[in-house]
């Protein structure tokens, strides 16, 4: 009689505990662990791929929308040039906007000379651009003193300024100037100046102007509105008026104001184009470029014309910060006219 081997009691628990014990067994788990890390890898090689084809395609898109900004610049400033003056582009603050395909580009043109010039705004006149400025009465007092301080030739201090020892004082390594502002930046380094006064203040404060007054007739609303004994529903009735006449290629209206707010631009005028450029998929960019415009530019039939740049490039930005977008409701209202073209 044969006798069998006896046989390993099965384990009821687990009845696979003998399969995984085999060498097949443990070949196939290998062979699963090592499928799900390969899955796991290709998703998330894939997921990157798609990660940085969209990072691409977002900086494609701002280059395209950064290029077309710029281009609005050029056609602002071949506008400026146009050989009929009624038909010139407004630097008064009114919006443009010229069409490159599905490529919508907004342009706001503002001349330095409609702007109040830190450097030679008097007493009174800095005392109401300070009144409206978000800060307290006593804060004002003291920035329109750190004005007069950082742009005069002595270290006299004026009422509530601040000359050396006060900049000392307040544990700052520089100390005023005592000359006009170079820049308009330059303020962010004036004594009791912060980032919230800063930029309410820069869309309408300039240094080149070279004018103790505003030119009234190229002044945007919020400067109009922000100079003293102008009654507001006279600037009103003009700002209508004047967008009138930009839609009619009519001449610039006078301001018929008491207080006229002083000449022209003079002969060199210095403008600062803000343009928009808005793509068919909603990406946008803002360039602003602050220009000077020589006296030979307007000379386009003259020989010499072509030896000299008709513009000089003062400042210009991409993207800035401060500035507002040209596409908003409250913009459209300011659309002076619609170029689907630009001609000559």
């Amino acid at each position: 009689m044969r006798l069998l081997p006896p046989q390993q009691p099965m384990d009821r628990k687990n009845p696979y505990s003998q399969v995984k014990s085999t060498p097949n067994g443990f070949a196939l788990v290998l062979v699963l662990w090592v499928l799900s890390l390969l899955t796991i890898m290709a998703g998330s090689f894939a997921l990157t791929m798609r990660r940085e084809s969209t990072i691409v395609a977002g900086i494609k898109d701002n280059a395209g929308a950064i290029a077309a900004a710029e281009a609005g610049i050029a056609v602002a400033e071949m506008m400026l040039l146009h050989p009929e003056q009624n038909k010139r582009w407004r630097a008064d603050g009114n919006l443009y906007q010229v069409d490159f395909g599905s490529t919508q580009i907004r342009l706001r043109l503002l001349s330095e000379a409609g702007k109040i010039d830190i450097n030679k705004a008097g007493l009174p006149l800095l005392q109401g651009l300070m009144a409206q400025a978000p800060a307290e009465e006593d804060q004002q007092a003291k920035l329109i003193g750190a004005i007069l301080d950082w742009r005069d030739q002595d270290d006299l201090v004026n009422i509530d300024g601040a000359e050396k020892k006060e900049y000392q004082d307040a544990g700052l390594k520089y100390q005023p100037r005592n000359k006009p502002f170079q820049t308009v930046e330059e303020l962010q380094m004036l004594l009791g100046m912060d980032e919230r006064v800063f930029n309410w203040l820069e869309p309408i404060i300039t240094v080149y102007s070279g004018q103790a007054q505003v030119n009234l007739k190229v002044a945007s609303a919020k400067v109009l509105n922000i100079l003293p004994s102008l009654d507001t529903g006279l600037i009103e009735t003009y700002l209508a008026t004047r967008l009138e006449s930009a839609k009619n290629d009519l001449p610039t209206p006078e301001f018929t104001a008491s207080l006229t707010g002083g000449g022209g631009a003079g002969g060199n005028e210095t403008v600062t184009i803000v343009s928009e450029a808005k793509m068919a998929d909603e990406t946008s960019a803002l360039v602003t470029a602050t220009v000077m415009q020589s006296n030979s530019a307007n000379q386009l039939e003259s020989s010499d014309a072509t030896q000299s740049e008709p513009f000089k490039v003062l400042k210009w930005q991409r993207n800035p910060g401060n500035e507002e977008s040209l596409f908003t409701d409250e913009m459209s209202e300011l659309l002076g006219e619609f170029n689907s073209e630009v001609q000559f």
